[in-house]
Parts: C-alpha cells; structure tokens; sequence
C-alpha cells in the first residue's frame, strides 16, 4: 500500500510513526516547509495538558464573545471581517456550547489525550528527546468564585481518569516558589498532576529524524496543489497528488498516485478537501506566543503554569526558555502578528511573575502566531471520508500537541483496520457527512 501524509506537524508525524509501526506500507510525507514542525506546531504553548482539553466553545460563549468585540486584552476576539466565513461553522459551533453537549464533547477529548500521553511515554522509551518534564501544572485563581467552579470541573473530571488537587496559596507556592511574589493575590490553585510539558517543534526535529531513518520518504519544500480521486478498473479509487516545489535542486514529479491519502494539513486541509467535495467544518483560530532566553543563573520558574483569570499558560522550556503562549483569534486566514496581542501577552506574564520583569524586558525574544484548526465541536477529525482512501487528521484547535500521539495511532488504526485504542466515533468525519 502507498500511502501519503500531507503535512509534518504534529498530526502528520504521529500519524506516519503509527503508520509504520504497523508495517502498512510505503510512506511518503509531503511538507510545503523546509522542515517539520515550522508552522502551527513551531511555538505553541509547550504544554500537554489532559487537565484542559475542554472545548472553547463552552455555555455562555456567543454572550462572551459579543460582549468583547473591539477587546484587543480578550482571550476570545473576534474580528468583524471575519464574520462572512464563520456564519454556517459558527452555528455549529454555538450549538455546541450546550451544557450536555460541551461535557460530551469534553470526555472524548480526555479519552484521547490521557492515551496520548501513554503514547508519548512510549516513544521516549524508543530514545525520543524533547526536553520532557512531568511535574504537572499548576491552574492559579485570584477570583474565589473562579476557583471555587474550578475545583467543581476538577473533581467531576477526576471521575472520567483526571488527577489533580485542589491546594491553597501556601502550598502553590510551595509547588512554584517563584509565585511567593504574588500569593497574596491568590484564592487557590489546582494541581493538575497529569500535564507534562515539552517543546512541540524539538520533538517534531526528532521524530521526523527517527522516521526517516525507519525508511519513511520526506518531499519538503513540496506544495500539494491538489487531491484528485479517479475510479480503478480493478474497482477502489487512485488518489493522485499535484505537486509545486520550491526547491530546484531536487523537483519532485508534478504529480504522484497513492492508495491513501491522509490531509493533516491543520487549517490548509480544508483547501485540499473542497474539490473533493467534502466542506470540513475547519476555521482557522489564531493562537500567539511569546518565548524568551532567561539568564541560567537568573530565577526561573520550573512548574508550568495556567492564569485561570488570565487564560494564559506560562510555561519553562528546555533551554532555559520562557514561554507564555494564549488568546485565541478569529480573523480568517491573517497570519500577520499584532503587536497589541504580543503586548497583552507581555504584561499577563509579567504580572504573574513580578520579578521577572526586568529580565523579560531585555531578554531576547521570539513572538510567533499560528492558525490553529478549530472544529465547529471542539474536537478533531480523525478517520476515513467518503472519498475512497482519503483520511482526515485535523482540527485539533488548541490541542495539538496535547492530542497528537494519540490521534496519529488511531488514524494508523483505522487505516489498517486494527483495533482502535480509544472510541473513534466522536472524532469521525461521519459526524459532519464528510
């Protein structure tokens, strides 16, 4: 079987280790990049979190986002240019928000990241490194009232395999003692004791090193223009992929056949699916970050940290790294940086962690946005279209990496008709008639 992965991220790379840990043919990834993990997978927050995978699209959010249109500090913006493409998927994505359907929606994504994080321990057993550290996160409220609601989702998700625990100022600070500077402030905290933490684009270099030295193809620099589907005389369908290069020295062909084809593109997977007739419910919701180089000798905080009132994460990355990563944007296909975002992000950080003002204020620093492949559910699609041989990876929004071991085993599963380690039904394209 030949089968094609376009995209190396985080989806297209877990989906092609999966794919050939089952033997299940000749694979061959296709990248527009240079290299893998350089988009949406670069410079997100750092944090595999089970503890947070709720959808954004929570009870209250059409009132929340139209109360904060023109809030340039919301961590939820909408932008009005944005409206015309999000008119059918944000009916959807409203209708979602019910209490019902949001916990429905919430348990399935749990499902699929706790067993990512399974996934993940076993490809660091395989020598994978990423600057992996397991000492959970930490979830800190000023609001008692917030926190409070908190400790109430906390305990619910315990029983559906969460772990965590609910913990007053004193011993947050005893979990970060950078956070002494500002426990006065705090109500609580709560200690998600199943988050890891790891630098995405570190593991995307590995990964991609390890597979292609497992006889996995790389095309990078390589554009798929498009996805046709024609009919065999022996019956079942040939996918043929167009193919642009902008690399000279070594043009692919202009076009290759497979039996598979697997869109883990992230937001550009919708590009692809629409000739084939297949309208993936798939918008683009942009993400920033901000990453510094703290001085080793300087303070630095090691617990990765989630501002319940500021919705961000603020997380330590090998390398002595700081990374404070949030908001989430919608205003279609823009992938300029605002420096009114970046801004926000600067002073959420600096006000969680006082005394690393000075040092932010001069360290050099990274600022980076992506666009992020929202679902209208909150949940990614992983499997088979009604297209023959053409499977989806994508939509995984703000849980990419949290969900992206995962999601790439049970795509292999499905493809190669194995038994699958999680339900498939909630993440299937079926969902949506694709």
């Amino acid at each position: 079987m030949k089968i094609a992965i376009v995209g190396a991220g985080l989806a297209g790379l877990c989906t092609a280790q999966a794919l050939r840990d089952a033997a299940a043919g000749d694979i061959t990834v296709v990248e527009r990049g240079p290299g893998p993990g350089l988009e949406t997978s670069h410079a997100n927050g750092a944090l595999l979190h089970p503890s947070s995978v709720e959808p954004w699209n929570s009870p209250g959010i059409l009132r929340f986002v139209l109360a904060n249109l023109g809030n340039e500090a919301s961590p939820m913006l909408l932008r009005p240019r944005a409206l015309p493409s999000l008119l059918g998927w944000g009916v959807r994505f409203v209708r979602e928000s019910s209490p019902a359907r949001h916990r429905a929606n919430t348990l399935s994504n749990v499902a699929l990241a706790l067993r990512s994080v399974q996934c993940m321990k076993a490809l660091r057993a395989r020598g994978l490194e990423y600057g992996h550290a397991a000492r959970g996160s930490l979830a800190t409220f000023r609001d008692p009232a917030a926190f409070a609601k908190a400790q109430t989702w906390s305990r619910w998700l315990a029983d559906h395999g969460g772990r965590s625990r609910a913990v007053g100022p004193e011993e947050a600070v005893a979990i970060e003692p950078m956070l002494g500077a500002t426990a006065g402030s705090l109500a609580g905290a709560i200690h998600h004791l199943a988050d890891e933490s790891g630098d995405a684009h570190r593991f995307c270099q590995a990964l991609a090193t390890h597979l292609a030295q497992r006889g996995v193809v790389f095309r990078w620099s390589t554009l798929v223009k498009s996805v046709q589907s024609t009919a065999r005389s022996s019956g079942g369908a040939r996918l043929t992929l167009a193919l642009a290069t902008s690399d000279e020295a070594a043009p692919p062909p202009a076009s290759a056949s497979f039996d598979v084809v697997v869109l883990a593109a992230a937001w550009w997977s919708v590009a692809l699916a629409a000739p084939l007739g297949l309208r993936l419910p798939v918008r683009p919701a942009k993400g920033y970050s901000v990453t510094w180089s703290l001085p080793r000798e300087g303070p630095q905080p090691h617990t990765p940290l989630i501002d319940g009132d500021q919705h961000i994460a603020v997380v330590p990355v090998a390398g002595a790294r700081l990374r404070v990563a949030g908001t989430a944007e919608f205003c279609g296909d823009d992938r300029r940086i605002d420096p009114a975002r970046i801004g926000n992000l600067v002073r959420q950080a600096q006000s969680v962690y006082p005394q690393l003002a000075p040092h932010l204020a001069s360290a050099p620093r990274q600022d980076w946005t992506a666009l992020r492949p929202m679902c209208a559910d909150g949940k990614p699609l992983i499997g088979a279209t009604r297209v023959p041989g053409l499977f989806l990876n994508t939509g995984h929004g703000q849980l990419g990496w949290t969900t992206g071991a995962a999601s790439g085993e049970l795509l292999a599963q499905l493809v190669t008709g194995q038994q699958t380690a999680v339900d498939p039904a909630p993440f299937s394209p079926a969902r949506f008639k694709l």
